[in-house]
């Protein structure tokens, strides 16, 4: 097709839905080709338009002066269609006249930190950051997330910069695409901000055990970063501490993640790190997700701290630290772990809702209420400390591990990693443990034209009536999503997904007999409802 005039708007550019890249407080998208069915919907136009957009609503936000121009920093984790956004971020800040600040690979909580840290060497602290990443998701995806001194930007911040990016794609001219090309070289500048942000994470644990210089010496720590962005915290942050890393794997950042997902919910992964851990006799293992916002651990016998046991371990770290606070978790936390917070550790738990925004805002609003809270984590692995911002950082939740190790040995405690497997004895934990997904299919005609939200909303309500009825169950007194119900031996939660046609499922019980019957609970009620695919469930219930 044939180029535009420089003054008119661009033809050759696709039609995009910016609406749909949305994904929550994050933006979301496919960045690669290649993958059947699943077209590029993330482009460098695009990119161009969402930082442009990004810019336009932080210099409102700021009131900014025009003598002194907004900083804005660019990171990205280790995709392999990261530089090529990072290249069109750019171009899309400084096109509205920005200053840009590249800092290549580097992990999430390390920008936002840049918003805060005050150190003009480095160019901080920034007024905006943007981390191009897509967490654990497959290589051909890519995204966005953004940051002020605030923290993370809301749901409803993302859908205002959308919309603005909606007009400004628009309005692309040739000239204006140009242009922007010209003001990227003319805004750019580029630091090593890891180098900071790491020295400032080895600061921390040297601190906690009464200021030596290597606290952790003689400590062998073994670090899987699965080749996403955490490879740095074996060589700039344990070795520095004296801590032994020989063994540790999946160090180079390589996007096509040839190893195993970088993730610390996925078996594979863990399975991973534990093996490192026996094969090395190491003291202890740490396992990173892609962009370094969620981790867990292995203790030395292989043991793994990830979903409610990280939990119990960051709230007994916490508690005697804040004793009495309120501990903040998402919805899907376990019996037992509520029993261990409160009777075991002397903390509150407070179960919320599904989504790390949503735990970090409820834990924010807790304090602004009175009720004191200086932890908020999810079962997926981010956690946050109201010492630390609220930014859920995942090298920072290792940073306090460490402390507890390092001020162990400082006081003369020795056996290794056992002093965070003591920190949660007591933890009961479920033999059955499944999350099953129930979808709704949107095309089915019993929707009779309504949204799958309602049609799962009313799903709920059903489940609900009939658990009422049943006296075998009980319903949770205080929950904030879905209907989570106790009884036979266990417990189920049934909620909504926050983005998707789905109703998750997730069932605990003390033997696979108890989980069925909890399954046959569920199913029995919704079977009224044609639409919603029980398949999960069925099998589950079969192969029991």
């Amino acid at each position: 097709m044939a180029a535009a005039s420089s003054t008119t708007a661009v033809p050759y550019l696709d039609k995009v839905d910016f609406m749909k890249l949305q994904n929550g407080s994050d933006i979301r998208g496919v960045a690669v080709p290649g993958v059947e069915g699943e077209p590029v919907t993330l482009t460098e136009p695009v990119t161009e338009a969402i930082a442009a957009a990004f810019s336009a609503w932080l210099s409102e936000k700021k009131k900014v002066d025009a003598s002194k121009p907004l900083k804005v920093s660019v990171g990205h984790d280790s995709r392999i269609s990261a530089q090529v956004l990072q290249d069109a971020v750019t171009r899309g800040v400084a096109s509205a006249g920005l200053d840009v600040v590249q800092y290549g690979l580097a992990s999430t909580p390390a920008m936002f930190n840049s918003t805060l840290t005050e150190d003009e060497a480095f160019l901080c602290p920034v007024d905006g950051a943007i981390m191009i990443t897509a967490s654990h998701l497959p290589y051909n995806r890519n995204g966005f997330k953004f940051f002020t001194n605030a923290g993370g930007l809301g749901k409803a911040d993302i859908k205002n910069i959308l919309e603005r990016a909606v007009d400004i794609y628009n309005s692309f001219t040739d000239e204006g695409l140009m242009k922007s090309k010209r003001k990227a070289s003319e805004f750019l500048k580029r630091v090593d901000y890891m180098t900071l942000y790491t020295s400032d994470l080895v600061k921390a644990v040297r601190k906690a055990a009464g200021n030596i210089e290597k606290p952790l010496e003689g400590f062998h720590i073994v670090v899987d970063a699965g080749n996403g962005a955490g490879g740095f915290f074996a060589e700039k942050v344990l070795q520095p501490l004296g801590a032994i890393t020989s063994g540790s794997q999946f160090l180079e950042p390589d996007g096509m993640f040839p190893n195993h997902i970088p993730n610390p919910e996925d078996k594979t992964a863990m399975k991973a790190i534990t093996q490192a851990v026996l094969e090395n006799k190491a003291d202890l293992g740490i396992i990173f997700d892609t962009d370094v916002d969620r981790s867990a651990v292995v203790d030395s016998t292989a043991r793994e701290f990830n979903r409610n046991r990280l939990i119990a371990l960051m709230s007994a770290i916490v508690l005697e630290e804040h004793p009495g606070t309120t501990i903040v978790t998402d919805s899907v936390t376990s019996d037992g772990l509520t029993t261990f917070i409160e009777n075991k550790l002397g903390g509150k738990h407070h179960r919320f809702k599904r989504g790390y925004k949503n735990v970090i805002d409820e834990a924010v609003r807790l304090n602004s209420v009175g009720e004191e809270s200086h932890l908020a984590i999810e079962t997926s692995g981010h956690g946050a400390l109201k010492e630390n911002h609220w930014l859920d950082d995942g090298a920072y939740l290792m940073v306090k591990v460490l402390n507890k190790l390092a001020s162990a040995r400082a006081s003369g405690i020795a056996g290794g990693s056992k002093v965070l497997t003591d920190l949660v004895e007591g933890l009961q934990e479920p033999r059955v443990a499944v999350e099953l997904r129930l979808k709704i299919d949107q095309n089915h005609p019993d929707l009779k034209g309504g949204s799958f939200r309602e049609y799962g909303e009313a799903v709920l309500k059903l489940l609900e009536n009939h658990v009422e009825s049943d006296p075998k169950l009980q319903k949770a007194p205080v929950n904030y999503e879905g209907v989570r119900v106790s009884g036979l031996g266990g417990w189920f939660l049934l909620r909504l997904s926050l983005h998707d046609p789905v109703l998750p499922l997730n069932i605990e019980a003390s033997s696979h007999e108890d989980a069925v019957k909890l399954g046959l609970a569920v199913a029995s009620a919704v079977k009224m409802y044609p639409a919603l695919d029980t398949s999960a469930l069925d099998k589950f219930l079969q192969t029991s």
